[in-house]
């Protein structure tokens, strides 16, 4: 993957209150068919949030759990192929691996002036997904779960999206799916931020390696083992470095860094201001980067591809490794003790809130 150089395609569009350029976005594209491949956590939040919005939307989807849901849910459901042939913006809402797959067996019969419409931009960066140069793609890309993007739609709201348009026609057919996408989901109701394939693709790799779930995965292992090692109970050690971890987040996600410092207690402040730049070494800084080279030099998706080719032995091996660790006996019992875990953001819960 080439190293992006922050260019983007458009600025940043924020709706204005009365919701009139969601309404044009959407109007523009009135009577076009969305089809949206797959019915997992983003594309049943997409086709929902879409058809709410009073978008025509059909689901493409082979037999099986997604199938199922999306014809439960009141969808009218193809094979891919024969959903593909039908769509004006194509949203492909399956896991990057299966991409390749997918328009392998579609891109004969999708027509020229249909848009390909991406949540990420992995499999157009890796190349493992090939269109036309003349196909326009689009990008629209939710900062945040599908879940999340639907239940904030229902409350009215929305969440932020990444968008570009890399590939277009004199008609700008590309543009104009691509905001009436977002726009049904509910993200100009946030902010559209413009971006490129390749900086979207880069920055939600990086961040999920060094934060978000490499990151926050060691810091837990390492402070829990230290922890038990020195004798503390490993439940005690899994409510200190973990179980807590979700009311830390919630403040940094409601106030900000300095919010968060201001609310937690004077010993967190001290302590955490402290060991935050004991922590923050060259070396982890050094760790950080190589992480974002090896994404930028196409090493972590050569790697990646190849995993998967294989059957995806890496990451089998090492959630095995986890569910028979100590700090995942630890996190179950401590789980039993509060009630309702079962049911948060986390939880594999209906995409339709209450």
């Amino acid at each position: 993957m080439r190293a992006h150089d922050g260019s983007t395609s458009a600025g940043t569009v924020i709706e204005p209150p009365d919701g009139s350029a969601a309404r044009a976005a959407i109007e523009a594209y009135r009577g076009a068919t969305i089809v949206v491949l797959g019915f997992g956590s983003q594309g049943a939040a997409n086709a929902l949030n879409l058809r709410d919005s009073g978008m025509a939307v059909l689901i493409g989807a082979r037999p099986g759990r997604g199938d199922h849901a999306a014809r439960a849910r009141g969808f009218e459901v193809l094979d891919p192929v024969e959903a593909a042939a039908r769509g004006d913006l194509i949203v492909f809402a399956i896991p990057d691996e299966r991409h390749a797959e997918v328009w392998a067996d579609i891109h004969a019969v999708v027509r020229q002036d249909a848009v390909l419409g991406f949540l990420h931009g992995f499999s157009v960066c890796a190349g493992t997904l090939r269109p036309a140069p003349a196909q326009p793609l689009v990008l629209v890309a939710p900062k945040g779960p599908g879940a999340a993007l639907r239940a904030r739609y229902c409350e009215g709201g929305g969440l932020p999206a990444l968008w570009c348009v890399r590939q277009d026609d004199p008609q700008e057919r590309g543009r104009r799916a691509a905001r009436a996408w977002a726009a049904g989901i509910g993200a100009m109701r946030a902010a559209l931020i413009p971006s490129t394939f390749e900086a979207e693709t880069e920055t939600d790799l990086f961040g999920e390696q060094a934060v978000l779930v490499g990151g926050v995965l060691a810091l837990i292992r390492a402070a829990f083992d230290v922890l038990v090692d020195a004798g503390t109970d490993p439940a005690v050690a899994y409510i200190e470095c973990a179980q807590e971890l979700r009311q830390v987040a919630d403040l940094l996600y409601a106030r900000g860094p300095s919010g968060m410092m201001e609310a937690v207690s004077s010993t967190a402040a001290y302590g955490g201001f402290a060991a935050a730049d004991r922590i923050d070494t060259p070396a982890l800084r050094s760790t950080f980067r190589a992480l974002l080279e090896e994404i930028r030099d196409g090493r972590f998706t050569g790697r990646f591809l190849a995993d998967g080719a294989a059957g995806a032995p890496a990451p089998q091996a090492a959630r095995a490794a986890l569910r028979a660790s100590s700090l995942e006996s630890a996190s179950a019992l401590v789980r039993s003790w509060f009630p309702g875990t079962d049911r948060g953001p986390g939880a594999a819960a209906d995409i339709d809130p209450p």
